[in-house]
This record gives C-alpha cells, structure tokens and sequence, in this order.
C-alpha cells in the first residue's frame, strides 16, 4: 500500500514546512517572529499560514518521532519521573502532568483540571499502556501518586524525597519558556495538542550536550537535523 503524501496540496515545499513548524515548536517564538526568520530566508508568508502549518504537521511530525523512538527506548522502563505543574487557562488552574525517564527522555504529558488521585491514576494508566510499567517511581510528596500506585499495585515501587525528582521538575522549563512566547493558552485541548508535539519535538532535539564532546554533539545534531528533513517524505 502506497504511504499517502501529507503534502500532496500544498504550493509550498515540504522543506519550508518542516522549518516553519520546527521553529515554532523548538524555540520560544511568537508565530510573527517565525513570519519575519522565514521572511529573511526569502519565504513570503503570513503568522496565520504558521499556525495551519503546525496545526496540521506538528502531531504528524511528533507521532513519526514517536513511533522511531518509541522502538529503542527499553531502557525506559528502569527509573521514571513523575510530577504536575499548575498552568492556567483564561484564568482556571489546570495541571499538566509529565512523566520522564532517568535520561531525561519526556514519555508522557496530560492534561487535567483536577490533581487528585482519579486524575494521577488516568495518567499513571495513560503511561503504562503506552511505555510498559517502570521499575521505580520517583514522586513529590502529593498523595494523588500513592494512591493511584497503590490502585495498580504498584506502591512498593514509589521513591519519594528531598531533591530526588528534581529531573522531573527540570523538564517542565523548556515549555514553561515556550508558555511565556505563546502568551498562555486558551483552551485544555490545544493545551494537550502543544504539550504532547513539544515533548516529542524537545526530545528529538535533545542532546545533553553538557554530558558529551563537542565533536560527538555536533555529529549528534547534524543527525537529528537530518532526520527531522525527512519526516513524513513520501
């Protein structure tokens, strides 16, 4: 069967639509300062045409990255990270809840209005499906997590402790600063829609170049660059 062409009807190349939504999606850019980088690479586009592009690729690029790395990640399942972090929505708390592996690897993010412990349970079973169970739980002392591993029978498993999450916490900053260039959001859905394409994307773009030389990180980038060219290629 013959892979159908995401680009088919569109003017545009696919390679400046990679670009756009990259842009947009990886930096803390306003859809106007995406406009005016492209408008200096000699590509005449309205802020409007960033937003269909990202929200017509972005979960298309995101789900074929998830689908590639999902296949390698069985390292995944020693050490997971769980924490929420409060994100408002015309002025109402919602919270978004993340689960990251000890590398640092983002697997999941959702969506809730609610911290309690049918909200940490829909998220813990989210996960689950989707990655396998963890060996370990590393937690923040909020009882929603015990509860809900006690429910899947997994409360053996829990860590909790001074400093121990501190790679959960650290990986809400790169949305938090895109949070800020994004003005808020408006609506829980496109909350969730942005979330789960800005892990994916901040995950395929995440080197730990700290931990590397920079012959191996520049090597390691180039094959990341290449990679996102040739998302969903025909």
């Amino acid at each position: 069967m013959t892979k159908r062409d995401p680009f088919k009807y569109f003017k545009t190349s696919p390679e400046v639509i990679r670009l756009a939504v990259m842009l947009y999606i990886r930096f803390p850019l306003s859809l106007r300062n995406v406009e005016d980088l492209l408008h200096e690479r000699g590509v005449d586009i309205s802020h409007e045409t960033v937003r269909f592009w990202w929200h017509r690729f972005g979960p298309l690029f995101a789900s074929e990255i998830r689908k590639r790395r999902i296949e390698g990640m069985r390292s995944s399942h020693w050490r997971w990270h769980l924490d929420e972090v409060f994100v408002k929505i015309n002025g109402e708390t919602h919270y978004l809840w993340r689960a990251v592996d000890h590398e640092g690897e983002v697997l999941e993010s959702y969506v809730t209005k609610t911290r309690d412990k049918k909200a940490a349970l829909k998220f813990l079973k989210k996960a689950i499906k989707k990655h396998g169970r963890a060996d370990v739980f590393v937690t923040d002392k909020l009882r929603s997590y015990g509860a809900a591993l006690r429910e899947i029978g997994a409360a053996d498993r829990q860590e909790t402790g001074r400093w121990l999450n501190n790679r959960g916490e650290n990986s809400h900053q790169p949305f938090r600063r895109r949070e800020r260039a994004m003005l808020r959001f408006r609506r829980m859905r496109s909350l969730q829609k942005f979330a789960s394409v800005h892990a994916s994307v901040h995950n395929h773009f995440n080197l730990e170049r700290s931990l590397t030389s920079r012959g191996h990180f520049k090597k390691n980038r180039a094959a990341a660059l290449l990679e996102w060219r040739g998302l969903c290629a025909a």
